[in-house]
């Protein structure tokens, strides 16, 4: 009597879409792979390009920035992966892991998740685990302060800035509900024609536009009579940069005023500073001195 064939053996389990976390630690796996781009202005190069109708044709436009790498946040830790970007633009370099930067926040109660909703508390741990000067910038980003922050970008020199975060990492207006952190590297600047010297100054190789700096420590920043002003940014749940009207920053800026009511009840336990989010983070940045260690 013949017996049956045995069955087959079992395939392949079916192809699902990644859930978050999984698809979390594939974006985390990607960026931690990627190759660093070469040069400064590759990057940002790539997102003028595609945005070029954009930019008004009556002004001369001219670009600052230093390249940061990208890193994916694991939770709620949008201000610390921030800071470990800027980090990278220290003489030398941090060399500290992001979770070093995460336990530190703990061990000294800026933190219990991850989350930074004081911009003085973002001041005083960039200047311990960077060992260097880090100045928190309050009254918000208009006026003397825009200039101050245009003038540290273009000296190369990161900005750490909290903001309310859309669903395209833009940002918004949510009072606070969307609260968010990113890392500003460089800044955009559209100045009347023949204001700039082009002593200082070279055409981009691909954009005939636009200006770049020449690699001079006297280039002058022409901050000052700037008519329009984008910032180059990047945060922590995004592998690209981000290039936002400076406008629209301070504007989100400004408005943070209380954290998300959901997040508030969902019985997790976070630090607020007291008197909440509008004293911790609305119309602050910090600006962070990329010479000046002090250890």
């Amino acid at each position: 009597m013949e017996h049956p064939p045995p069955p087959p053996p079992p395939g392949p389990p079916p192809l699902t879409a990644a859930s978050g976390p999984s698809k979390k630690k594939l974006y985390q796996a990607i960026a931690a792979g990627k190759t660093p781009v070469e040069g400064d202005h590759a990057e940002a190069r790539l997102l003028l390009s595609q945005r070029e109708s954009s930019f008004r044709k009556d002004l001369q436009w001219m670009l600052f920035n230093k390249y940061v790498p990208s890193l994916i946040q694991d939770g709620p830790q949008c201000g610390l992966v921030a800071l470990w970007m800027a980090g990278h633009l220290l003489q030398p370099p941090l060399s500290v892991s992001v979770e070093t930067v995460v336990q530190t926040a703990m061990d000294r109660g800026y933190t219990a998740q991850g989350e930074m909703f004081s911009a003085s508390d973002m001041a005083m741990l960039a200047e311990e685990v960077c060992g260097c000067r880090a100045e928190l910038l309050s009254g918000g980003m208009s006026g003397d302060n825009s200039t101050a922050v245009l003038k540290h970008l273009a000296d190369g020199q990161p900005v750490l800035i909290p903001y309310d975060e859309d669903f395209n990492h833009e940002p918004c207006q949510r009072t606070g509900h969307r609260a968010h952190w990113a890392v500003a590297s460089g800044v955009l600047l559209g100045l009347d024609q023949d204001s700039v010297s082009r002593e200082h100054t070279q055409p981009d190789p691909t954009l005939p536009w636009l200006l770049l700096p020449q690699d001079s420590p006297s280039c002058p920043c022409p901050t000052v009579g700037a008519r329009e002003a984008y910032i180059l940014a990047k945060q922590g749940k995004s592998l690209r940069y981000q290039l936002w009207s400076l406008d629209k920053v301070a504007q989100s800026n400004a408005q943070l005023r209380e954290i998300d009511p959901q997040r508030a009840g969902d019985s997790t336990q976070y630090v607020v500073p007291k008197g909440g989010v509008e004293v911790g983070l609305a119309g602050q940045v910090v600006l962070v001195h990329t010479g000046g260690q002090t250890k």
